[in-house]
């Protein structure tokens, strides 16, 4: 490492943001971008620690320690190189990301983490500056068509790395835009959407094929795609939403959670949307039911259409804001997290159950709650919002079509080789493991990638990470 004790010299300094009562105000991204001379200062403190954990800890295995050496040392170009050698997508894990890898950060043990996810980002986008990222079409082709359905990030990473192998690749997707939950479910005072069309901007020049507004299954029958191709991924998500079925669910007022922020979204880039059925929290008392990241979109996204006061209910009880024994490094924590649209104003309770919704003229107006193991008490609310999770792909369609073989959890199921029980039919993604993490699914659509290359071609160097 170029400074073997800049751990000891610099303390750890995250993100930086807007002022709250100006962030509040618009969509427009609630981070700001740090000078590059601090993203050189806190890379001096990934430390020389001979077995770097982050490694274990990244679902992609990003090479951590050597591109913050590199951008210590002011090689930026390197250092993009490295990065880019492992993940399709930085701009947007340099952004979402819990960053796990710093969980498992050996310099945590002791002290506060690197900033890998702040550092990830500032090595992106110094190469966006400098133009060294455009596009670079493959001229060795294979002649083999593959389709990919989905353009969420499992797709479009699996959808890169075929390309690079010399594939032909068409990524289907149903709605009018590519991005999947990127686009929709993620508010773009999180992550702007010109960043998801820079990139597939360059997917596009590279030689992928993009066919939005195509719903396979639906008006491209199954049958065709498996024709047409030589092999076919699967990456279409888990949308179907966890409910809350209770007296009163029935009320109008109460919304699912991605129902609400895909319609947010879509008005925030102009695009259309049913103006009938507008979820819209102005001047509204707002809970939201779901203590995740889902739930935390939902309070900044209230935030910023003028609702009159935002609290969120978890029933999980308060994390703890330290590692805890239960959790030992380097595994990833259950800790307390609080999002930048927690700090803009949210009154947050654990350990609460909803028992039931009341309401007036056919609309909600209150919670009866009750705290576990302890008192019943109510919440008046106008709007309520249901952030509590996803259960499984949908079934209608594509996946009943093709008739794939489900896990117990109604899942994708496939073999190692990410295969469904269909011949030449894989899967990657929140629809084959369930819903998770950005960084999970980049992961699955390399992996994915891998296997199907080397199903066409007998060998495969894609890396399978």
């Amino acid at each position: 490492m170029g400074d073997q004790r800049g751990f000891l010299k610099i303390a750890r300094q995250g993100g930086l943001y807007r002022d709250v009562c100006e962030r509040v105000k618009d969509f427009k991204e609630a981070a700001r971008p740090r000078p590059d001379r601090q993203s050189q200062e806190q890379a001096s403190r990934c430390m020389d620690c001979a077995t770097p954990f982050c490694h274990w800890g990244c679902p992609i295995g990003n090479y951590i320690p050597e591109w913050n050496d590199f951008v210590f040392n002011g090689k930026w170009d390197a250092a993009l190189k490295l990065l880019e050698a492992a993940n399709n997508l930085p701009e947007i894990t340099g952004r979402v990301c819990p960053a796990l890898c710093e969980y498992a950060c050996v310099l945590g043990l002791n002290d506060d983490a690197v900033t890998v996810r702040e550092n990830e980002l500032a090595i992106v986008e110094f190469g966006f500056r400098k133009g060294w990222i455009r596009p670079h079409p493959v001229t060795k082709k294979t002649g083999r068509k593959i389709a990919v359905v989905g353009s969420g990030p499992a797709g479009l990473s699996c959808a890169a790395q075929l390309n690079k192998a010399g594939h032909d690749v068409t990524v289907f997707e149903r709605d009018d835009k590519p991005g999947g939950i990127l686009r929709y479910g993620i508010p773009d005072f999180k992550l702007e959407k010109n960043l998801i069309d820079r990139r597939v901007d360059i997917w596009k020049k590279e030689g992928i094929v993009f066919n939005f507004g195509v719903d396979v299954g639906a008006g491209y029958p199954a049958k065709r795609l498996l024709d047409e191709f030589d092999a076919v991924c699967l990456a279409g998500g888990s949308r179907v939403p966890r409910d809350l079925n209770i007296e009163g669910r029935e009320l109008k007022g109460i919304h699912f959670a991605m129902d609400y922020l895909t319609q947010s979204n879509r008005r925030v880039s102009g695009e259309k949307f049913n103006k009938d059925g507008l979820i819209d929290a102005k001047d509204k008392k707002v809970v939201v039911i779901g203590g995740g990241d889902t739930g935390a979109d939902c309070v900044g996204t209230a935030h910023r259409q003028g609702a009159s006061c935002v609290a969120q209910i978890e029933v999980l009880a308060k994390p703890s804001e330290h590692r805890m024994d239960s959790c030992p490094w380097p595994g990833y924590p259950a800790l307390l997290k609080t999002t930048s649209s927690h700090e803009e104003g949210c009154e947050r309770r654990w350990s609460v159950v909803t028992k039931r919704f009341a309401g007036e003229k056919g609309a909600v107006k209150k919670l009866f709650c009750a705290e576990i193991g302890g008192s019943e008490f109510e919440i008046e609310a106008d709007m309520v919002i249901l952030a509590i999770g996803f259960l499984r792909p949908e079934r209608s369609g594509l996946l009943a079509d093709l008739n794939v073989e489900l896990d117990e959890r109604g899942n994708v199921k496939t073999g190692k080789d990410y295969m469904t029980s269909v011949e030449k039919v894989f899967s990657a993604g929140d629809m084959r493991r369930g819903q998770s993490l950005v960084v999970w699914a980049i992961s699955e659509g390399r992996r994915a990638a891998h296997c199907v290359d080397k199903y066409l071609m007998g060998e495969s160097d894609l890396p399978f990470m």
